[in-house]
């Protein structure tokens, strides 16, 4: 898994959602999706056909988009290196949406 770079990715943005100053109710949620990205993007690379690996590769684009929700509604935090980092993650896992689904 280390030569995959949207897996890589996926891992250091978890880590950039760990490190947000969350209020309670947003901390467990955004860690979950945050979470749930990385493992789909584990889960998807290991399946044999395109079918599932979009399947996974789709459920982790709805994961992000919902850090990517959270993001937004969180008062406490500057957010701005943290919201590029997720356009970066939304642009790897497009183009595997894009790339299984052909």
């Amino acid at each position: 898994m280390k030569k995959f770079r949207t897996y890589e990715i996926s891992k250091e943005f978890y880590h950039m959602v760990e490190g947000v100053e969350w209020p309670p109710h947003l901390r467990d949620q955004a860690l979950r999706a945050a979470s749930s990205i990385v493992l789909n993007v584990a889960e998807g690379a290991g399946l044999p056909s395109k079918k599932q690996k979009s399947r996974h590769y789709n459920i982790a684009m709805g994961s992000l988009r919902e850090v990517q929700a959270a993001l937004e509604i969180n008062r406490i935090a500057d957010t701005k290196k943290i919201e590029a980092a997720a356009d970066n993650v939304a642009a790897h896992l497009y183009k595997l949406c894009q790339a299984v689904s052909s």
